[in-house]
């Protein structure tokens, strides 16, 4: 059977797809696990030397394997082709036992089509350009690899390519919606004691969402010289964050930024509070010279067991020129599913929205509304609706369906995304 660039099946358009892709997946129950019986957290010391050292974590550790089969139909009005993805991402992970203190985790995954293939990924192929984008690369790779030191109860250090994720991911994360995480080449410093937690990490390499086997008209990796420090403390009143993200990136340099502040996470009786201020200027090479504001107030509580939140989010703009802007973070999370602000507008944002979300046995419903305006220039920037149901099947299976349509008003275009999805774990 031949393939092409995406490693094509069958190049027929259809709703039919993501049958291909759940009967594919679910040919994974057949196939045998690799995964081990979990081994203690701890293994003892080897005395036999390095040999034997690295023989006790291998065989000390523990193997997972993942897979995750989705479909991706994107509608946009304009000369583009609509667009429409039949992925598999298959992930295996290892983790070894601690001897001496240390422990190796490595993970490698591989995205590949089964099915339609008609998308533009960025990838410099047949596609760029005249279909809509979906930003899902295939390609092998390992995801993470990295060593992890005990210096000593709770105080930590990693070394290697690393999964990194600070608090809700606005400013630092790792992108999990796509297929291919966004992870950093870094050296971490985790230390908890008590109510209080620090986290600092210096990036050196950025490997970004737009990496495969093709060549791609993104930056696929950020060369950086970038630090970036949490620190938290969790009291009977909530819980109190400060931040500062130091980004430098030789080959983005309009991305690179300075940004501080702090987060509040809390509750008043049943009404749960999420805040954080931020402000953020240029750094390092940025040949813009600009200064911008960040809020984000949210309000949540419970009415049966329906859960309401209202929420309002800013990412403010330096008179016009430069918005604030958040690269490293899991976007996808923020200012609606479409993904159509995924670079601020340089008039700054202002994003007002309510979430309604409620379990139903297995299932969980959730839908959310947007509406969208510009910090500066008092312009519309359309609105938008998401809806989201995810059923469990068991512990190791869940399913998902996911709607987002963007009505636009004077930016962009509309836009319409459709997402089935379905997850296994070994």
């Amino acid at each position: 059977m031949s393939t092409n660039r995406h490693n094509r099946m069958t190049t027929t358009r259809s709703m039919t797809t993501p049958l291909l892709g759940a009967a594919a997946l679910a040919c994974a129950f057949s196939v045998p696990t690799f995964a081990q019986t979990p081994a203690p957290a701890a293994a003892p010391a080897a005395t036999g030397g390095f040999t034997n050292n690295v023989a006790s974590m291998i065989t000390g550790g523990t193997t997972r394997v993942a897979m995750r089969y989705r479909f991706e139909d994107v509608e946009q009005d304009n000369a583009l082709k609509d667009a429409t993805a039949s992925t598999l991402r298959t992930r295996v992970t290892f983790q070894s036992a601690t001897v001496n203190k240390f422990s190796v985790l490595l993970e490698a995954d591989n995205i590949m089509t089964v099915g339609a293939d008609e998308y533009d990924s960025f990838a410099l192929d047949k596609y760029r350009g005249r279909y809509s984008v979906i930003a899902d690369p295939v390609g092998t790779e390992f995801n993470q690899a990295s060593v992890k030191y005990g210096i000593a109860e709770g105080r930590s250090l990693t070394v290697g390519r690393q999964r990194l994720n600070h608090g809700a991911q606005r400013f630092i994360g790792s992108v999990g919606w796509r297929q291919n995480e966004q992870t950093m080449d870094a050296l971490s410093y985790n230390h908890v004691a008590g109510k209080f937690t620090l986290d600092y990490n210096y990036l050196w390499n950025v490997n970004r969402v737009f990496k495969g086997s093709t060549p791609s008209a993104q930056v696929s990796d950020f060369d950086s010289n970038s630090h970036a420090l949490l620190a938290s403390t969790k009291e009977s009143w909530g819980t109190l964050s400060g931040f500062v993200y130091a980004l430098d990136f030789d080959n983005g340099l309009t991305a690179s930024s300075l940004s501080y502040g702090v987060s509040y996470t809390g509750a008043i009786k049943a009404l749960t509070l999420n805040a954080t201020v931020a402000k953020q200027s240029d750094y390092a090479d940025n040949p813009l010279s600009y200064d911008a504001d960040y809020l984000l107030l949210e309000g949540s509580t419970k009415v049966g067991k329906m859960t309401l939140l209202l929420g309002y989010e800013l990412l403010g703009s330096d008179s016009g020129k430069v918005g604030f802007s958040t690269p490293l973070a899991t976007l996808h999370r923020y200012q609606g599913f479409a993904d159509m602000f995924l670079n601020t507008p340089a008039n700054g944002i202002e994003d007002t929205y309510l979430t309604a979300s409620a379990p139903a046995g297995k299932l969980a419903l959730s839908a959310s509304y947007h509406v969208y305006e510009a910090d500066r220039g008092g312009l519309d920037f359309g609105s938008e609706w998401n809806m989201i149901a995810t059923y469990t099947v068991s512990p190791r299976v869940n399913v998902e369906a996911k709607y987002a349509t963007y009505d636009s008003d004077r930016f962009a275009v509309d836009t319409d995304k459709l997402w089935l999805s379905m997850n296994l774990a070994f």
